[in-house]
C-alpha cells in the first residue's frame, strides 16, 4: 500500500505510570505512516481522494490529550483502532510513539513503541441443522455486526446440503461471509465461538448435528497453524457445501497454500464429484 508520512508531531498529554506524570504531564512525539492508496488522490488531484494528513494530525493531538493510559502501549492501541475507525480510506497504520522524557534515570534520547495495524479481510463459513437453521444463523451474523472492530461485507445465499461426515442427521442450511476486522485470527476465532455459544452449540459428535456452526476459513494470506486454529481451513477443499456459497461471493480469492482460486476448486470438485457418481 502507498504511505503519507506524519513525522514527530509533538503533544504535550498525560500518560505515565507515576502519579506525577498524569498530573503534570510531558511531551510526546507521534510518528505516523497512512497505508492505503493514493492513485486516485494522486490522479484527480482531489483532497477528497485522499487521507487528510491535517485532519489525521489533529485527531491524534486530540486523541492523546483526551484519553491518558498508563502505559504508552496502551494509548498506542487504542490511538490506532480509533484512527482505523475515523478515517475509511485509511487500510492501515504504523504508528510510533516516542516519550522523550521517559522517568527512567539514566541518559538516554528517547522511548519509544512502534506497531503496525490494519484492516484484514476474512471468510466464513456458517452452517445449521437443528431447529429454527434461519434464525439461528441470522443470531449468529447479528453478533458479528455488533463486534465494532469487525466490518461484514458480502453474505452469500444459504444453500440446503446434505451432512458432512458420514453422522446420519437432517440437512444443513450452508453459506459463507465476507468480513473486514482489525482482530487478529485467533480473536475472530473467539467472537465466532462466542457466537456459537449464544445459540447453545454442543460440540458432543465430531462432525454431528449443530444448531450453529461458524468456520474461519481465510484470513488474508495467512498460513497459520497452532491448537486452537488452523488457517486456510484445512479442508476447503473437500467441501462443496463451503465452495459452492464461497464462490458466489468470492470466485477469484486465491488459496494461499494451494495457489488456486475459489472458482477453480469449486470446478474440480465437482469433476471429482462426477467421476465418483454424486458421492
Amino acid at each position: 500500500m502507498d504511505r503519507i508520512t506524519i513525522q514527530n508531531l509533538e503533544v504535550f498529554a498525560n500518560h505515565g505510570v507515576f502519579p506525577e506524570e498524569n498530573k503534570l504531564g510531558q511531551k510526546f512525539l507521534v510518528s505516523a505512516e497512512l497505508l492505503g492508496d493514493t492513485r486516485k488522490a494522486g490522479v484527480s488531484d482531489e483532497l477528497k481522494h485522499s487521507i487528510h494528513y491535517g485532519l489525521v494530525a489533529g485527531e491524534i493531538t486530540s486523541y492523546m490529550k483526551a484519553h491518558t493510559k498508563k502505559l504508552i502501549e496502551a494509548a498506542a492501541e487504542e490511538l490506532t483502532e480509533h484512527l482505523l475507525f475515523t478515517f475509511p480510506l485509511m487500510k492501515g497504520i504504523v504508528l510510533e510513539i516516542k516519550k522523550p522524557w521517559a522517568p527512567v534515570g539514566l541518559p538516554l534520547e528517547t522511548v519509544s513503541v512502534k506497531i503496525e495495524r490494519s484492516w484484514h479481510k476474512a471468510y466464513v463459513a456458517f452452517g445449521s441443522n437443528m431447529g429454527d437453521r434461519r434464525a439461528h444463523i441470522e443470531a449468529g451474523i447479528q453478533v458479528l455486526k455488533e463486534e465494532k472492530r469487525i466490518r461484514l461485507g458480502r453474505i452469500s445465499d444459504m444453500i440446503v446440503t446434505e451432512p458432512y461426515g458420514g453422522v446420519e442427521q437432517e440437512e444443513f442450511l450452508n453459506g459463507c461471509l465476507e468480513l473486514d476486522t482489525l482482530l487478529t485470527p485467533h480473536e475472530l476465532l473467539e467472537v465466532l465461538h462466542e457466537a456459537e455459544r449464544r445459540e447453545k452449540r454442543e460440540r458432543l459428535i465430531h462432525w454431528g448435528p449443530r444448531t450453529l456452526d461458524l468456520d474461519l476459513l481465510f484470513y488474508g494470506n495467512e498460513i497459520l497453524e497452532t491448537e486452537e486454529l488452523a488457517v486456510p481451513h484445512p479442508e476447503i477443499e473437500k467441501r462443496l457445501f463451503v465452495l459452492e456459497p464461497l464462490a458466489q461471493i468470492a470466485p477469484y480469492k486465491v488459496h494461499p497454500v494451494l495457489n488456486k482460486r475459489v472458482k477453480t476448486l469449486l470446478e474440480e470438485l465437482l469433476e471429482k464429484t462426477a467421476a465418483c457418481g454424486g458421492k
